[in-house]
Parts: structure tokens; C-alpha cells; sequence
């Protein structure tokens, strides 16, 4: 059995991307063969190079547009897109491309505190400012909409009296950390 090919998409630190990459190290039924970043300079990239996963960079203009991106993804033979902390929309043709089979993680419960602008810092003043009484994580899949693709898992955490936007950002990471890869491995089996 031939093993999936998934790649990661990243534009941040790439704390995610680093889970996703250790978690998949020497798992030959799953591998990662590139990494793609809409930044030249972002920390998912150089976890990438050390792990040594082909890294490419496109331009935002490259990624709205889609056709290079979706060329270079079935050059690769790319099965499967996760999104760990990439931002940008993906375009239609990508989505239709790969339909449910791009995986994002959104840092808080959704329906609620997703869409446009909701990510980072800005999701989680949103869940104190609105004193829910729990936040979490929405690992989903991705179609052209955002933050509205079906839901894989859903992992909360409580809000706790003094919390700040710090304090419920890396308990939140936490989830993140712990749930991502293993969420990512259990859909990818179950459509192989």
C-alpha cells in the first residue's frame, strides 16, 4: 500500500508544524514531503529544513491565484493538506482539488470565533471579551469557506477567572500540541 503524502502548510513559528513533524518521523505510511509557507523568513520553515522536507515559498498573489501552488502539489503527488498555522484562504481551485482532504485547526470552538480575521491573539481576546466559560480547539476540514468545512474533533479547556489573552493563548497551544498530529493520522487512515 502506497503511503499518504501529506504537506504541511505554515506561516508562523511553526510550533504545529514541529508536532506534525516529529509525530510522523519514521512513519512510513504517512510522510511529509514538503513544507509550503506564503513567508520567506518564518520559523516553520527552518524546523523544515532541519527535518529536511522540502521547503517552497509562494507569494500571496501566487496562492490566490492557485495554479502554481495546485502544479506543485500534484507534481509532489500531495494526498492530503494540513494547514498549521497558514494564513491565508485557500483558493477554490485547491479546494476543489483536494476535497476533504485539506485539514485546518482553528484555536477556539467553532461555529463560534471563527471566519475572517479570527486567528491568534484575536480569537482569544474575542472568547474573553464575550466571558464564555470555555475555549478549545476545532480541528477541521477545509472548503472555500472559512472555518465552516465539516468537523474532525473538537477539544475544549475551561476559562478561569484571571485569565489573559497569554494565559488562555498557551493552554489553547497546549490542545493544539497534543491533539493536532494524532487527529491528522486517525482521518488520514480512515479515507486511505
Amino acid at each position: 500500500m502506497k503511503s499518504a503524502r501529506m504537506a504541511i502548510f505554515a506561516s508562523g513559528t511553526g510550533s504545529n508544524a514541529q508536532a506534525i513533524i516529529d509525530y510522523f518521523a519514521g512513519n512510513k505510511s504517512i510522510t511529509i514531503p514538503c513544507l509550503i509557507s506564503n513567508k520567506e523568513e518564518c520559523g516553520a520553515i527552518e524546523l523544515a529544513r532541519k527535518a529536511q522536507i522540502e521547503v517552497r515559498v509562494f507569494a500571496n498573489n501566487e496562492i490566490e491565484d492557485g495554479k502554481l501552488l495546485e502544479r506543485f502539489l500534484v507534481e509532489k503527488n500531495i494526498d492530503v493538506i494540513i494547514l498549521a498555522g497558514f494564513l491565508r484562504k485557500i483558493p477554490r481551485n485547491i479546494t476543489s482539488c483536494f476535497p476533504d482532504r485539506i485539514i485546518n485547526i482553528h484555536p477556539a470552538i467553532l461555529p463560534d470565533f471563527g471566519g475572517k480575521g479570527m486567528y491568534g491573539k484575536h480569537v482569544h481576546q474575542a472568547v474573553l471579551e464575550a466571558k464564555k466559560k470555555q475555549s478549545g480547539i476545532t480541528i477541521h476540514l477545509v472548503n472555500e469557506k472559512y472555518d465552516e468545512g465539516n468537523y474532525l474533533a473538537q477539544f475544549y479547556t475551561p476559562i478561569l477567572e484571571n485569565d489573559t489573552v497569554q494565559s488562555l493563548e498557551a493552554r489553547i497551544r497546549s490542545l493544539e500540541l497534543n491533539y493536532f498530529p494524532f487527529v491528522i493520522e486517525g482521518y488520514i487512515k480512515s479515507i486511505k
